[in-house]
């Protein structure tokens, strides 16, 4: 018997059957069903938003209802306060400038209070992150105990650890940084983890088979990977604990916050100091988030050639 090389149908065929257009037949069928779906699910979708914006406006309403204004009321004077500060601020005497140079003590404090805290916040959130993650050859049991450990310090705001701090160890600098540090390892060690999760595992096992412990494999295997990302959300989290110590210097944490109070609360006639201690925080922000993408660049750089 001649045995050619076309082929050829195995197993039971129906008479008259046609595989091919069987075939073809139930991929047009499941891609109907697929599309069926797909428009079921945005239409419970868009029922869905619908709903919400219904909830939101009516309890706009109501809440509307009960405040002795109005929104729409306030709504043209929502630029009166602004307005004032500016006017202020061009007519200023003493000019923006040199009260940029008169508060920038008090910026230095906050950035001192920010700056250490996102020292330690983040030197917890690296020794968290890594205990953190399952692909890290950590114990297994020990992981799911560090995140819940992680999400009950994001749980809790800054400025509540603060005013906390603040009735047990008085006004100044230091509860405000320890609340901030606080809050750092959480949410820094939650992002930390993300970046473990998604290294390659390669250099861990080659590292592991020539006879390297785990603090070994951490350092030179996983560290060089995670190293970049590590930096930008430390560079990011200092930025944001920089808004956050100034909000804390509200009560009684020190820094360019309480300087924002006085003249804040002191109403017209200070607006030429409010606009200079914002401009000052505008410009340490920029600052900061310029230095980020220039650190960034060399540590990438820097891997790539070596």
């Amino acid at each position: 018997m001649q045995v050619t090389g076309r082929p050829h149908w195995v197993g039971p065929v129906r008479a008259g059957s046609n595989p091919r257009r069987e075939t073809v037949m139930a991929v047009v069928t499941l891609a109907s069903e697929i599309a069926r779906s797909e428009k079921r699910r945005q239409i419970y979708s868009f029922a869905i938003v619908l709903i919400v914006f219904a909830v939101i406006f009516a309890g706009y309403g109501q809440a509307n209802s009960m405040n002795s204004g109005g929104f729409l009321d306030g709504l043209s004077k929502f630029f009166e306060y602004p307005g004032e500060i500016a006017i202020e601020a061009w007519q200023s005497e003493t000019g923006l400038l040199s009260l940029m140079v008169k508060f920038l003590p008090a910026l230095i404090e906050t950035l001192n209070i920010a700056a250490v805290a996102t020292i330690l916040g983040g030197v917890g959130a690296t020794v968290l992150a890594f205990l953190a993650t399952s692909n890290l050859d950590v114990w297994p049991p020990l992981v799911p105990v560090v995140r819940r450990c992680m999400d009950l310090m994001r749980a809790f705001p800054e400025l509540i650890i603060a005013l906390f701090l603040i009735f047990v160890l008085g006004t100044s600098p230091v509860p405000a940084m320890i609340a901030v540090a606080f809050h750092t390892a959480g949410a820094l060690g939650k992002q930390f983890s993300e970046v473990n999760d998604n290294i390659d595992r390669k250099p861990i096992e080659g590292l592991h088979a020539c006879g390297a412990n785990w603090l070994q494999r951490m350092r030179f295997a996983v560290l060089p990977q995670v190293l970049p990302n590590y930096l930008s959300y430390f560079m990011l989290r200092f930025e944001i604990n920089v808004r956050a110590s100034a909000i804390l210097g509200f009560v009684g944490a020190g820094g360019i916050g309480a300087e924002l109070r006085r003249t804040i609360g002191w109403g017209k006639g200070a607006g030429d100091e409010t606009a200079a201690l914002f401009v000052l925080l505008i410009v340490s922000i920029f600052i900061i988030d310029q230095a980020s993408s220039t650190l960034r660049r060399r540590i990438t750089e820097t891997e790539r050639g070596a």
